[in-house]
Parts: structure tokens; sequence; C-alpha cells
């Protein structure tokens, strides 16, 4: 998979004022307007993506697909509730989707964690990498609902939504995602 393409995207760039969002001015595919909004969204939907994946170029091949079609995909949001957690669900949707494509192709995906892009509440980079790396260790199924749940905060009723199984499955997953990490951390203490 060619990843040439995700360096169309702009850089966020700190030493630029903060540019307003417009939805309209993204709909009709402005190009500063989109700026705006990856500069604004881009660093926690990849920070999403990755805890998803687990890979760092799935991860930005996610976003960038997320930008790349987020014109059209403005069409459907009817501005109720935050952009940012919307733009967050077709984020999730977006690499979900890549993911059981993956599976279906058979592909072996290779864990790239080395520019952890999560944090913890004490900051340390250390743990940091170490929870990333504990989080690599699930297989897909238990780390998307682990991540959904956990530390996007999402119900296991829209997890089940989301992944298309139940809500019982959705918890089962999650106590037993819990179970391996412990066991995992447990080992990093």
């Amino acid at each position: 998979m060619s990843h040439s393409a995700s360096s169309s995207l702009p850089v966020p760039d700190a030493t630029r004022p903060a540019t307003p969002i417009s939805l309209p001015a993204i709909r009709a595919g402005d190009p500063d307007a989109l700026a705006a909004c990856y500069r604004s969204h881009a660093p926690a939907l990849m920070a999403l993506a990755l805890r998803l994946t687990a890979s760092r170029e799935d991860a930005e091949d996610i976003v960038h697909d997320v930008f790349v079609g987020l014109p059209e995909a403005l069409a459907r949001y009817d501005e109720r509730g935050q952009f940012g957690a919307w733009i967050g669900r077709v984020t999730t949707r977006v690499a979900l989707m890549r993911q059981r494509q993956v599976r279906q192709r058979g592909d072996v995906s290779l864990v790239d964690i080395t520019e952890p892009a999560t944090s913890t509440p004490d900051g340390d980079p250390v743990l940091r990498e170490k929870v990333l790396q504990a989080l690599a260790t699930l297989t897909p199924p238990l780390r998307h609902v682990f991540v959904l749940r956990v530390i996007e905060g999402y119900s296991h009723a829209e997890i089940a939504s989301l992944l298309e199984i139940s809500t019982n499955t959705s918890e089962v997953r999650l106590h037993r995602a819990v179970q391996q990490l412990r066991r995992v951390l447990e080992a990093y203490v």
C-alpha cells in the first residue's frame, strides 16, 4: 500500500494562528477550511486510529481517508452534537472497515508503535509506550472494544452497533481485554 498520498495532507503547524472551522466551506471543497479542520482534529483522530489499529501506517492511512472524504461525508452530517465527536465516529468506522478488509484479504499488519500518540495521567513516556505495546498484544476484536469503551467512552450498545456484535459480546470482549492487559502490564511492573 502506498503512503505517498498521506503526504498531500496539510501538516499541522503550531506557529500558525488557529483558523475557525467552517463546515459550509469544507462541504464546498475549500482547501483552507479543510486544512484548518485538519490542524484542529487530526492529532486526536490519529491517536484514536493508532489505538484501534496498533499500526502507525494504518492510522495515517485512516486519517488521510477521513479527510479526503470529509467534504462528501459532511453532506450526511446534520450538525447535531459536537463536530469532534462526529468526526471521531467517522474515523472509528473507517478504521473498522479497513481492518475488516485486511482480515478478508488475509493481510498481516506489522505493529509499529515507535511513536506513541496517547497520553497517560502522569505523562510518563515510558509508561505510555508500554500501554501502547500492551494494547498491540490484544487481538483486534478485543482491542477495538477496549479502546471504544475505556478510552473513547462509547456505551456497550454503541459499540455493539459499530462492530455489528451483541451488547453481551461487547461486554465479554471488554472483560477479556482487561484481563489480558493486566497480565501483560504486570510483566512490565
